[in-house]
This record gives C-alpha cells, sequence and structure tokens, in this order.
C-alpha cells in the first residue's frame, strides 16, 4: 500500500456534488492567492475528461497528467514529476500546473495509484498542491480525498436536486470517517436569484458555510477572459477578498486521516491486499 503520510506539503481537494458549480475557478483562485503569499503550489487537474484549468490560464503545456503517467510506468525511477510540470505566471506571482488529459480516451487509462505516485513527489516539492475534481464519488477522488487534509466542498443553492445532493455528498463524507475539521463548506454564488434560504440549507446539512462566495458573474468573467486569477487582479471586489479569506483558510493544520482510517478507498484497498 502506499504511505498516507507524506513529508511537506499540504493537499487541498476542491469537489462538488453538481457540475458547474465553480471549483475549477475557486482552484485557481486558491493557487493563485497561496502562491502570492509566497508558497511554493502546484495546481493539478483531476477532472480528467473535461479539464479545464489550462483553458482558464491559457496554458499551452508540453506535459499533461497522462503523459506523466506513461513516463512513470516506464521510467519510475528516472521520472521527475516537478521537470514535467507547467508554470503560470502572472507579475510576481508564480505557481505550477500538471493539466488535465489533452484526449478523452487518456482520461480513461488514468491510474489512481499513478496519481498517488505523483502526488507523493509533488507533496515533497511544494508547501501547497490544490486539486481540481470531477462532480463524482468516483475511485480517483476517494483516494486524494484520504489523503488530503481539507476537502473543499463546493455547493449552489439554484435547486433543490443540487441541494439534495450536496445533503447526500457531505453526509457520505462523514459517514466514512472525514472529520468536521477537514470539510470546507464553500457556498457559491451565494447571492444568485433563488427562492432558497441559506438558513435552510444550513439547517439541513446540519453545518455552517465556512466560506460565501457572491455571485460576481462580470468579475469572473473577465478573469477567465484576461486568464489572470481574480486574486491577482488590480480591481477589487467583494468576490475577489471572498476569495482571498477561502485560501487563508487553508493554512490550519486538520489533521490527515491515519493509516488505520483511510476513508471508504483506503478501507476497500485494505480489503483485497
Amino acid at each position: 500500500m502506499l504511505e498516507a503520510e507524506y513529508k511537506k506539503g499540504k493537499t487541498v481537494t476542491v469537489f462538488s456534488t453538481a457540475s458547474a458549480a465553480g471549483k475549477t475557478l475557486i482552484s485557481i483562485n486558491a493557487a493563485a492567492e497561496l502562491a502570492r503569499q509566497g508558497n511554493a503550489v502546484c495546481l493539478v487537474d483531476l477532472d480528467l475528461q473535461f479539464g479545464d484549468v489550462k483553458n482558464y490560464l491559457a496554458l499551452q503545456p508540453d506535459y499533461t497528467i497522462f503523459d506523466v503517467q506513461e513516463k512513470l510506468r516506464s521510467s519510475p525511477e528516472a521520472t521527475d514529476v516537478i521537470s514535467l510540470l507547467t508554470e503560470y505566471s502572472y507579475r510576481e506571482v508564480r505557481f505550477s500546473v500538471l493539466p488535465a488529459s489533452a484526449a478523452l480516451e487518456e482520461a480513461y487509462n488514468i491510474s489512481t495509484d499513478f496519481v498517488l505516485q505523483m502526488l507523493h513527489q509533488l507533496q515533497e516539492a511544494f508547501d501547497y498542491i490544490i486539486l481540481d475534481t470531477a462532480a463524482a464519488f468516483s475511485e480517483l477522488n476517494l483516494a486524494v480525498m484520504d489523503i488530503s487534509q481539507m476537502i473543499s466542498f463546493i455547493g449552489i443553492v439554484d435547486f433543490i436536486p443540487t441541494i439534495k445532493n450536496m445533503k447526500i455528498g457531505y453526509d457520505t463524507m462523514r459517514s466514512i470517517g472525514y472529520d468536521r475539521s477537514r470539510i470546507q463548506l464553500v457556498l457559491n454564488r451565494s447571492d444568485s436569484k433563488t427562492s432558497i434560504e441559506l438558513k435552510d440549507v444550513s439547517r439541513l446539512l446540519g453545518e455552517q458555510f465556512s466560506q460565501v462566495l457572491p455571485n460576481e458573474f462580470g468579475m469572473a468573467s473577465q478573469s477567465i477572459r484576461n486568464a489572470v486569477p481574480l486574486v491577482l487582479m488590480d480591481t477589487e471586489s467583494s468576490l475577489q477578498q471572498s476569495l482571498r479569506a477561502l485560501a487563508i483558510q487553508y493554512t490550519d493544520d486538520p489533521e490527515i486521516m491515519t493509516d488505520e482510517k483511510r476513508g471508504l478507498f483506503g478501507l476497500v484497498k485494505k480489503i483485497f491486499e
């Protein structure tokens, strides 16, 4: 079994049970803000089929996560994952990126064990590793949640089914052993027009949101068009300040899950080993 505890970097998984909840925008801005504070940061796009990190940041990477896997597969001892990353820079701020696969068929051939090997190297080289994931309780997502010190669980309150799925997702994470201190409930687009009250959602979840992000579609769109994270833009906005506050919460230190209580993925692996 791969070790659950690594030497240095803190891993944060950004997850949602809803599509288009803003995971990628939040992941990019978290990475940028932590880098702005002087940390060594790597952003990994684990939305393997439809990852958009490289598009949001206008990157033209030489290597994707699939390329890195193939190099690890052929030459595990000689492959330096760090040298295969793509750098994003804006003014004085820099952070590394490992983009998702370039082709859809490659996404189906990404191995969870190889991803964990990649993360092992990244955790030895970076202060923070931010994982932008797909909206599914997949084997890969469960595996990276198991080794993450924090899970940013992103929700929106547009429709009742969306809230129901968020409730199911949160209850699932709690039932497989993730402590409350490791789950950061984030409400995105909080002031969008809806008849659903925030207090009602909090009551349903049984928890308060640790961060509430305002709905500033124009600012978010401008950020994507310019390929500049909101936290690095000169224009001040409520969304910018909220994203900075969210990233600051990552600097707290909840305990990583121990090997005896590694979540659903870890327990399943133990059964078959």
